[in-house]
Formats: C-alpha cells, structure tokens, sequence
C-alpha cells in the first residue's frame, strides 16, 4: 500500500514555515487575529505557535491565504521565499547548508520536501546538458498555486546565490499567464522567465550541477542526512504521491481502479479524497502525461510519433487530439514556441 498524507492530517510542524509566515506578517505590522482567521490557530501565549503542534496543510495554506489577503503586496511571496530554506528542521535543514554542490543540494531538498517545502514537491530531472527542478502540487493549492511556486522557487535560488557565492543563470518557466507584477519576478528569480508554459520548473545548464561550493562539506552533509533518516521518510502529500504513482506507470494507462487498490482505498474513496484536494483523476494523469510529452519534446528532440508511442497511444493523430486537450495548444506550435525558447539562451 502506497503511504500519503491528506490534506487534513496534522503533518506539519507548526514552528517550521507556519511559524515563519506569521513572523514574517507580524514584522509587517499584521494581527494575530486576521492572520488566524479560519485557521483553528491559536499563538501561545499570544507569541508564536506552539512548538510541539502539529498543522494541517488545509491549514497552513489559509494561513498563507489570510497573509497574502492582509499584506497586500505583490512582494509577499517572494518575501517568504527568502526566508524559507534552509529552514530550522535540525538535521535535515544543517545537510542542506553543508551541500557541497547544487546537485547535492537539490537532491537534498526533494528527498526532505515533506518537510522543508510541504505544500509543492520538487523533482530534479536531468538530461546531457540540463537540469530541471520541475515543482508539483502536494495537497491541493487552488488559487494559491502561483504565489507557492513564486515563493519556492525564490527560496532556492536565494539558497543558492548563498551557499554558491553566486547567482547562478536559471531560466523559468510557469504554467500560468504572465502576472502583472512581472517586476517582481525578475528582481527576486531573474529575467529569464517564460509563461504559459504548462509546467513550473527552475531549468539551469548541467555544468552547473558539480561546481564545488564554497560553504559546503560532503563529509558533514552525509552525516547529517543519515541523522535526519525520520524526515526523509515522511510520507509525501496525496496530491505528489498520485504523481509519482502516475509517472512511474504513465506507459501502461494506469486506471482509477487499479490506482485506488495499490493506495489501500476504494476507487470511490479515491474519488472523494481528490474532490478535497480540489481535482479528479483524469485531470491529475492528464497532467503527467503533458509533463513527460514536454520533457521529450524538449531534451530528446522527440516529434509527435515518438511521444505517442512513449506514452501508449495508437496513432501520433490520437496524441495530438489529446495534447490539444491537456494543454490548449497543438504539438507542433508548442514545439516551435520551445525551439524559439532554447535558441533565445544559446
């Protein structure tokens, strides 16, 4: 049976990034009140959150929701992102520091997500001369999906510029249309940003993955993980480990059935449990296949006969039908505006 978490189970430490949510408000002159509205919060004490309490992510996201309502800045995210890794979840949060690479330190970070980025699921691919940090819902984001991914993603890239002494030439792409504070975006993550790209991923050149950095320590970073063992093996949120699921079997047309039976739960419960996290089944392997479609249109160059093979389908005309559907688009146009979009960094 497949082990996730809800996204009404208490998962979350209440002192890790809730806590810094609601420190970060209160310096911008923020109450308790309208920040804990709807929560089921209460500050000890009326200082911060209890340190030993547990908070749902239905939770923590109103919490953010409520923040975002009352700061009113289009700066808000990005702020938070600033302040949220290497975060203060001993272990697993000092292997972080002590990374000696960006690929450790990314690899770091997927493997602890349930617990130093809870509400998205980063995953690295890489290919001959790229990487990508491609970042996932875990429990249902809704509307805030675009402030978590700006908050994510400026996250690592001020973890980064700080453990690499550089700020290192990530390019962004977002699934999601151009905001109007775009300024925002290239003063906190840079200029290189593309929207309406159906997938939110932070891509960098490969060359980049093994520079040595300066603060780090392989020997301190290995021992730190094996003592944080009890954070690695947190279970994922439903929403990331639906994904998982889905990509390791994206070639055989997994089904609702078959998936609720290897979750341990009813396909009606199935059911029931993605309609609370705000989806449906189809719409979350629909999703899937439009990342695999993208990631071999991009890194192998792939055309429309191969990715329908790849993903199963009888003929590349039953594909592009599809793919239209998923995305809104056409293979063929969204490869063009890819082509346009890799040439433009060469």
């Amino acid at each position: 049976m497949i082990a996730c978490r809800l996204a009404t189970d208490a998962c979350i430490p209440a002192h890790l990034q809730p806590a810094q949510v609601l420190d970060y408000a209160r310096s911008r002159d923020a109450h308790d009140g309208a920040l804990l509205r709807g929560t089921g919060l209460a500050a000890s004490n009326g200082d911060g959150l209890p340190d030993a309490s547990l908070v749902s992510a239905e939770q923590y996201l109103r919490l953010l929701a409520n923040t975002l309502r009352v700061l009113d800045s289009p700066d808000t995210s990005f702020m938070l992102g600033q302040q949220l890794l290497p975060g203060h979840d001993g272990a697993l949060s000092h292997a972080l520091l002590q990374a000696p690479s960006l690929r450790d330190a990314l690899t770091t970070i997927c493997a602890g997500h349930a617990r130093l980025t809870p509400l998205l699921q980063p995953r690295l691919q890489t290919w001959d001369d790229g990487a990508a940090l491609v970042w996932t819902d875990s429990f249902g984001a809704h509307s805030l999906r675009p402030a978590l991914v700006e908050m994510h993603m400026t996250a690592v890239v001020a973890l980064c510029r700080w453990l690499g002494g550089t700020r290192l030439p990530w390019r962004f792409t977002f699934n999601r249309a151009a905001p109007r504070h775009v300024e925002q975006h290239e003063v906190h993550l840079g200029g290189d940003l593309r929207f309406g790209c159906h997938v939110d991923a932070m891509l960098i050149d490969a060359r980049w993955l093994d520079v040595p950095w300066p603060r780090g320590s392989a020997p301190a970073s290995a021992l730190a993980l094996r003592q944080a063992q009890a954070q690695l093996s947190q279970p994922a949120g439903l929403l990331a480990a639906l994904y998982d699921y889905l990509l390791e079997r994206v070639r055989v047309a997994p089904t609702l059935e078959r998936t609720a039976a290897d979750f341990g739960i009813s396909p009606a419960t199935l059911k029931r449990q993605l309609q609370r996290h705000g989806t449906h089944f189809q719409a979350e392997l629909d999703q899937v296949r439009t990342h695999v479609a993208l990631w071999l249109f991009h890194t192998r160059r792939a055309g429309n006969d191969a990715v329908a093979q790849y993903l199963g389908f009888h003929d590349s005309a039953n594909f592009r039908r599809s793919f239209k559907r998923w995305t809104g688009e056409t293979p063929t146009l969204l490869r063009t505006a890819m082509d346009v979009a890799r040439a433009a960094v060469q």
